[in-house]
């Protein structure tokens, strides 16, 4: 049974490309990479790219206004996560994580929290490089996702 939907990535500064790549192509589902300028993607039929111009949350605003229940989205961007939840789609962050109906205020408050810490100057950097246990939790989550949604 093939996958009636597709995944979104937010592909801006997504570092999980290449893994989206593989697990697509096995698993014949299509690929929409939306960012704000154009990005090299392998010659497949399956993969596609979106440019959107305008604003900060551009490619946010074109990913939640196209996806649905059928659909899976990869983001690490928590406020875009919650637009996809609100319309029943699934949600993976790069490292591996899923954000769910469960998760998301607990996110969502976080973000706020993290984000008042640094412009108070108590917490700098951003998060932490991926490593191969990441990559190996991002490949096995979206593997399993996918096939939740074949069903």
């Amino acid at each position: 049974m093939a996958l009636s939907g597709m995944i979104y990535v937010d592909a801006d500064g997504c570092p999980v490309k290449e893994e989206i790549y593989k697990v697509a192509e096995r698993l014949s589902v299509e690929v929409i990479l939306v960012a704000n300028k154009q990005l090299s993607l392998p010659l497949h039929s399956l993969f596609k790219m979106q440019v959107v111009s305008g604003g900060f949350d551009a490619a946010d605003d074109w990913i939640a206004s196209k996806v649905t229940q059928k659909d899976l989205v990869i983001t690490v961007d928590v406020l875009l996560a919650e637009r996809c939840l609100k319309k029943s789609a699934r949600v993976l962050g790069h490292k591996g994580f899923e954000f769910t109906e469960d998760n998301i205020g607990m996110a969502v408050a976080q973000r706020e929290l993290s984000q008042n810490l640094r412009h108070m100057g108590e917490m700098g950097g951003g998060p932490a490089p991926m490593d191969k246990k990441a990559r190996s939790q991002f490949l096995g989550k979206l593997d399993q996702l996918l096939h939740a949604l074949k069903r």
